[in-house]
């Protein structure tokens, strides 16, 4: 609470962020080299999903970009892909679906887990006519299925989603990235977190709160990513780690069309 305090009054919020990266980019550590100690075909899997929904996604990408739209670009595809294939997970939980690169992936996943639903929150960019219309722009009509869109912001929409007895085994956390924020956040889902939840936070180099949370749990990684850093936590994260050699899932309940991921 003392470094909490010293950080966010003493030296302001922008001596926050530069400690956050000095930390962050000290623990980092690389993505790849990661993901294929635990399972390297399944690694593989997910790069070649998140290579194939770029491509197929590129045209309306590019459509959208010349009409003066950027709804911003994939982040951590294959990471969540890979921990939504490996922790099959009954409930996700994402906030900031922006274009749905993130969202693509999880779903992707679920449909060749055969279980799971995934609930997202997001907020309509107003600066844009129809915005709502813009929310989940490549996310391929084949994988909306096991997918509930609440579109009123974290405040509200969080309410909805985690109901009483909602219990949440993976989140990936990509909105608000204040530290005001964030702390909302881990203090409303605390609760709904399963036993062996994992929780993904983006761009945890703007302020120290990754940090904070990450060292009241087990374990922790953060991996550098295009210039920026993703935190990984929770006790789910032991789990997943243990894998490492491989150990073989469960038969995939539909294959993946690497060349097309809409038609998977």
């Amino acid at each position: 609470m003392s470094r909490k305090i010293w950080i966010r009054v003493s030296t302001g919020h922008d001596r926050e962020r530069r400690a956050a990266h000095t930390w962050a980019a000290g623990q980092a550590e690389d993505l790849d080299g990661w993901g294929e100690r635990i399972d390297a075909a399944l690694w593989r899997e997910g790069a070649d999903f998140a290579r194939a929904l770029t491509e197929s996604a590129r045209p309306r990408v590019e459509a959208l970009a010349s009409a003066g739209v950027d709804l911003g670009g994939p982040g951590g595809v294959e990471l969540l892909y890979f921990l939504t294939r490996i922790l099959r997970p009954d409930t996700v939980l994402e906030t900031g679906v922006a274009a749905g690169w993130s969202t693509s992936a999880v779903l992707a996943a679920i449909r060749v887990n055969g279980t799971g639903h995934l609930f997202s929150s997001d907020f309509p960019f107003f600066r844009l006519p129809e915005p709502e219309r813009y929310i989940g722009h490549v996310v391929p009509e084949e994988l909306k299925g096991p997918w509930t869109l609440h579109t009123r912001g974290d405040r509200h929409n969080l309410d909805k989603i985690l109901s009483p007895g909602t219990e949440v085994d993976l989140v990936h956390y990509d909105s608000d990235k204040t530290r005001r924020g964030r702390e909302f956040f881990l203090l409303r889902s605390r609760s709904h977190l399963s036993g062996e939840h994992i929780l993904v936070m983006d761009d945890i180099q703007d302020n120290m709160v990754f940090q904070e949370y990450a060292e009241t749990q087990a374990a922790y990684r953060v991996f550098a990513y295009q210039g920026k850093f993703i935190g990984v936590t929770g006790p789910g994260l032991e789990i997943v780690e243990r894998r490492t050699g491989g150990e073989q899932l469960p038969t995939p309940a539909l294959p993946i069309n690497h060349e097309n991921p809409i038609k998977s």
